[in-house]
């Protein structure tokens, strides 16, 4: 979560929370900076581990989508999606294949290139998909430090309660982040769980609107994302993914629906604070 934050800007205020990074060593003309390689594979033992694993090459291509301002707060509202263990081989075979042919895909969130993460499949599986993705509500916008506890309530007001729902995860598709520095592979919502979300966006988009802040697309699409690459490869990488979708058509493995999750509630991360949204009306 914290690396697709900085991707869209991370929180610019954090000195409240973080020791200040002790002055860089003064080096001799003479020394030069070394090149590190991939990080090893042993380092990825734990989905805890994830958030200290962006891959130097990546983590220099990010750019922000506003500027960074002292005192300002990421606001991100979203979903919080668990792939069940069952569906996650079929889906990690095809991302396998689509590396295979798309060089610079990265796992989203930690960032490691899928292609270092293709020589341990039981890994591959786990770093990729074994782990918290997010379906965004509304847009991740900044925002300034005393505008956070309107927003908190003023969500939890809109969505207070909620019924529980299925999620059906039906298509996979690729979108591109709204500045095109960054194209992504993902798996849309399109049928079942559809209605719903649209109706948790509008929530969303009202509270956004009384803090002058944009709204969500006019015409949503639900979505989780699984992988990325650099700049806007959108054409390209459609052509590849819809291939290998008729490739698994024809091989007869490719089902309705990629997976399917049940609605376990509504998160605001504001910072390095999660907030929780919403409880259900059968609780």
């Amino acid at each position: 979560m914290e690396a697709l934050i900085a991707s869209y800007g991370e929180t610019s205020s954090d000195s409240d929370t973080e020791s200040p990074a002790p002055p860089p060593e003064k080096k001799t003309s003479q020394e030069s900076t070394p090149v590190l390689p991939p990080p090893p594979l042993s380092l990825l033992d734990s989905p805890n581990s994830f958030g200290f694993l962006d891959y130097s090459a990546s983590q220099a291509s990010r750019v922000r989508n506003f500027p960074h301002v002292e005192g300002n707060y990421a606001l991100h509202v979203y979903i919080p999606v668990y792939i069940p263990a069952a569906p996650r081989k079929e889906m990690a075979l095809f991302m396998r294949r689509l590396s295979s042919v798309v060089p610079g895909l990265h796992a989203v969130d930690v960032d490691v290139p899928l292609e270092v993460l293709c020589k341990d499949e039981h890994r591959f599986e786990q770093v990729v998909l074994g782990r918290e993705f997010h379906i965004s509500l509304g847009r991740t916008v900044p925002i300034r430090v005393h505008q956070i506890d309107s927003l908190v309530a003023m969500l939890k007001q809109k969505l207070q309660t909620q019924r529980r729902y299925w999620i059906d995860f039906s298509k996979w598709e690729v979108f591109v982040n709204d500045d095109h520095t960054r194209t992504f592979v993902s798996v849309e919502v399109i049928t079942a769980g559809l209605a719903e979300i649209t109706k948790q966006i509008q929530a969303v988009n009202e509270v956004y609107k009384l803090h002058n802040l944009p709204e969500f697309y006019k015409d949503p699409r639900p979505h989780i994302s699984v992988a990325w690459a650099l700049g806007d490869t959108r054409e390209s990488l459609k052509k590849v993914v819809e291939d290998e979708r008729r490739k698994s058509t024809v091989a007869g493995s490719l089902q309705k629906c990629i997976f399917t999750s049940r609605f376990s509630g509504i998160e605001c991360k504001i910072g390095n604070k999660t907030y929780k949204i919403c409880k259900f009306s059968d609780e």
